[in-house]
């Protein structure tokens, strides 16, 4: 018996992995069978009616490619972009693409992110101008401007009136055009027919900023503005809680001055970093004009117009334009075509003008820091002599207490044990209690008078 079983037992198993051959050679058979049914050009079958289901479990591994770009696409921030018409347009784009519309490199977008978000900065670039003041971060370019997140509450002002402003200026523009056409061929030639050229009249078309220099405008003021609405909020809230804090000093009222203390620091330097970066342009008059985009462009328009073979009318045409944009004051136009690079006076015109805002704004918080300080050096002078009160006090009490201890002496030593003929006299308690008071009292009449000779207590 012990040999049959190992021989049943290969045998059970030989039937055993036939059989699993068996079915593995059925299953690779109907495999094997099926796609000539799914793959017959033949007419609807039920065959045919299981190849949508294949195609949707296919479905899946094709929507998961497509969503790969979405998640690159993570990246994109919200931009509105402005021509010089004061039109807008909302758009969602990534780094790689503003940093090829605007020609930038890619540190000027980090300025811009939120790392960078309490730094004030203006940049020139060579097609571009980086401006990043508070809130206000915008790619400003010669034809447009890239404004990033428009939708954030503090944003809202300054898009409305660029679109407002942008938008006026452009019908200005049109029509002073018009009007410098008919000027130009009415009054430049006199009645004898010689050609003279037109001054430029203080009642006539003024020249306009460049575009970049419109929307830097605009962007300083709003900054400006919401600077002043802050420091005047400040101010609203300062002076009553310093005027209570110098009538009463407690607990709550220095913690109302310290949190106003801390919120006039962090204004303080907001004001001082947009200051320091418009005097950092003034000292340098080269960062001024790299800022001239519209400059810069028309130079190029007209380089290459004229290797075009198009550079007379081209060239007329971007000098008479530039020298309304440099507000150049000259009498003809042929001697705005050798212009000076280096004219920066409208943009320093325009610095000027809001560093002095600025520096007046920085004074008022000065002035409001010193108000400050004058409090605190009051409520200090207070408890200082408060202080001072009380270490008077502690003197006089201190004298008392001398006073007080001599009499304890006297009494300790009589109430020893040792014999004293006063013990045996009849009626001398009172006055001798009465002497030693006395002695005490004019003890401290004169350690107090020296006391106050010596000037260690007021009078």
């Amino acid at each position: 018996m012990g040999k049959v079983n190992p021989f049943s037992f290969r045998r059970s198993n030989s039937s055993s992995s036939g059989s699993t051959t068996r079915r593995r050679k059925t299953t690779k058979t109907k495999v094997a069978e099926s796609p000539p049914l799914l793959t017959s050009p033949s007419p609807p079958s039920p065959n045919n009616d299981v190849a949508p289901p294949l195609a949707a479990t296919a479905k899946p591994p094709m929507a998961g490619a497509m969503a790969k770009p979405k998640k690159k696409a993570g990246g994109a921030r919200l931009w509105m972009r402005f021509d010089r018409s004061g039109e807008s347009e909302l758009f969602e784009c990534d780094k790689n693409t503003i940093i090829k519309r605007a020609g930038i490199p890619a540190r000027d977008l980090r300025i811009l992110g939120p790392v960078f978000s309490n730094s004030s900065n203006i940049l020139a670039r060579e097609r571009a101008m980086v401006v990043n003041l508070e809130y206000i971060k915008a790619i400003v370019t010669a034809e447009e401007v890239l404004l990033l997140d428009p939708l954030r509450q503090e944003v809202l002002p300054f898009v409305d009136q660029l679109r407002h402003q942008l938008s006026h200026k452009t019908n200005s523009s049109i029509s002073g055009n018009r009007q410098l056409a008919l000027r130009d061929t009415e009054s430049n030639l006199s009645a004898s027919g010689r050609w003279i050229p037109a001054p430029e009249t203080s009642e006539g078309l003024q020249a306009e900023l460049p575009f970049e220099f419109q929307v830097l405008e605009i962007a300083l003021e709003v900054v400006c503005t919401y600077l002043d609405s802050s420091v005047a909020d400040l101010e609203r809230d300062a002076y009553p809680v310093l005027d209570e804090l110098a009538k009463n000093v407690s607990t709550k009222n220095l913690e109302r001055v310290r949190s106003l203390k801390s919120n006039l620091t962090r204004l303080l330097a907001r004001v001082q970093k947009v200051r320091d970066e418009l005097e950092h342009l003034l000292d340098d008059d080269e960062d001024m004009t790299q800022l001239y985009l519209t400059r810069k462009w028309l130079q190029n328009q007209q380089s290459e117009g004229l290797l075009g073979g198009v550079g007379s009318v081209s060239f007329s045409n971007g000098a008479h334009h530039l020298r309304r944009l440099s507000s150049v004051k000259s009498g003809s136009m042929m001697t705005n075509v050798n212009l000076v690079d280096d004219d920066v006076e409208d943009l320093e015109m325009l610095l000027e003008a809001y560093f002095m805002q600025l520096d007046g704004t920085r004074n008022k918080i000065l002035s409001v820091r010193e108000y400050i300080d004058d409090t605190e050096d009051y409520v200090n002078i207070q408890l200082d002599n408060q202080r001072n009160e009380l270490i008077q006090l502690q003197l006089t009490l201190t004298i008392a207490s001398f006073a007080i201890a001599f009499e304890t002496l006297v009494a300790g030593l009589f109430g020893m044990n040792i014999p004293c003929h006063l013990y045996y006299i009849e009626g001398i308690f009172e006055p001798f209690v009465g002497a030693i008071t006395v002695a005490s009292i004019m003890l401290f009449m004169i350690v107090l008078g020296y006391a106050r000779w010596k000037k260690l207590l007021g009078s």
